[in-house]
Protein backbone atom coordinates (compact mmCIF):
# COMPACT_ATOMS: atom_id res chain seq x y z
CA UNK A 1 0.00 0.00 0.00
CA UNK A 2 1.50 3.50 -0.98
CA UNK A 3 0.40 6.79 0.92
CA UNK A 4 0.52 10.37 0.33
CA UNK A 5 0.73 12.99 2.96
CA UNK A 6 2.09 16.68 4.21
CA UNK A 7 3.24 17.65 6.97
CA UNK A 8 4.41 20.72 9.25
CA UNK A 9 7.49 19.72 11.06
CA UNK A 10 8.70 22.20 13.77
CA UNK A 11 10.84 21.64 16.87
CA UNK A 12 8.62 22.96 19.42
CA UNK A 13 5.52 20.86 20.98
CA UNK A 14 3.46 24.42 21.96
CA UNK A 15 4.27 25.54 18.59
CA UNK A 16 3.06 22.38 16.82
CA UNK A 17 -0.04 22.30 18.86
CA UNK A 18 -0.96 25.85 18.17
CA UNK A 19 -0.69 25.21 14.52
CA UNK A 20 -2.74 22.12 14.91
CA UNK A 21 -5.67 23.99 16.97
CA UNK A 22 -5.32 26.88 14.01
CA UNK A 23 -5.91 24.02 10.82
CA UNK A 24 -8.27 22.20 12.80
CA UNK A 25 -9.88 25.88 12.97
CA UNK A 26 -10.01 26.06 9.08
CA UNK A 27 -6.50 27.94 8.45
CA UNK A 28 -5.14 26.31 4.99
CA UNK A 29 -2.91 23.60 5.77
CA UNK A 30 -0.36 24.20 2.87
CA UNK A 31 -0.17 28.14 3.65
CA UNK A 32 0.29 26.90 7.16
CA UNK A 33 3.80 24.81 5.97
CA UNK A 34 5.33 27.26 3.92
CA UNK A 35 5.00 29.37 6.79
CA UNK A 36 6.17 27.29 10.12
CA UNK A 37 7.52 24.15 8.57
CA UNK A 38 11.52 23.45 8.65
CA UNK A 39 11.18 20.63 6.30
CA UNK A 40 12.27 21.57 3.06
CA UNK A 41 8.96 20.12 1.87
CA UNK A 42 7.33 23.75 2.88
CA UNK A 43 8.34 24.44 -0.25
CA UNK A 44 5.18 22.76 -1.78
CA UNK A 45 3.11 22.96 1.03
CA UNK A 46 4.19 20.25 2.90
CA UNK A 47 3.75 17.64 0.63
CA UNK A 48 5.90 14.39 1.08
CA UNK A 49 4.73 12.62 -2.02
CA UNK A 50 3.76 9.32 -2.52
CA UNK A 51 5.65 6.40 0.15
CA UNK A 52 5.22 3.26 0.72
CA UNK A 53 5.72 0.71 3.86
CA UNK A 54 9.54 1.65 5.72
CA UNK A 55 10.33 5.05 4.08
CA UNK A 56 9.04 7.07 6.68
CA UNK A 57 10.19 6.51 10.62
CA UNK A 58 7.85 4.64 12.20
CA UNK A 59 5.75 6.50 14.33
CA UNK A 60 5.35 9.12 11.20
CA UNK A 61 4.15 6.04 8.99
CA UNK A 62 1.99 4.43 12.05
CA UNK A 63 -0.01 7.70 12.33
CA UNK A 64 -0.16 8.45 8.92
CA UNK A 65 -1.39 5.18 8.57
CA UNK A 66 -4.38 5.86 11.20
CA UNK A 67 -5.66 8.94 9.82
CA UNK A 68 -8.14 8.51 7.14
CA UNK A 69 -8.14 10.80 3.55
CA UNK A 70 -8.43 14.15 4.39
CA UNK A 71 -7.58 14.13 8.30
CA UNK A 72 -5.17 15.94 10.05
CA UNK A 73 -3.34 14.37 12.86
CA UNK A 74 -2.61 15.52 16.43
CA UNK A 75 1.28 16.40 16.84
CA UNK A 76 3.42 13.31 16.22
CA UNK A 77 7.10 12.92 18.11
CA UNK A 78 9.71 11.60 15.96
CA UNK A 79 13.26 12.25 16.27
CA UNK A 80 13.09 15.23 13.77
CA UNK A 81 10.87 17.03 16.04
CA UNK A 82 6.76 17.19 16.12
CA UNK A 83 4.95 16.80 12.73
CA UNK A 84 1.46 17.61 12.05
CA UNK A 85 0.72 14.81 9.31
CA UNK A 86 -2.74 15.71 6.55
CA UNK A 87 -3.08 12.31 4.60
CA UNK A 88 -3.90 13.36 1.23
CA UNK A 89 -3.88 9.92 -0.49
CA UNK A 90 -3.84 5.98 -0.41
CA UNK A 91 -3.69 3.69 -3.77
CA UNK A 92 -2.97 0.11 -3.34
Amino acid sequence: MQMRASHILVKDKALADRIYSEVKAGKNFAEEARRYSTCPSKAKGGDLGWFGPGQMVKEFEIATMRLGYGQISTPVRTQFGYHIIKKTGVKD
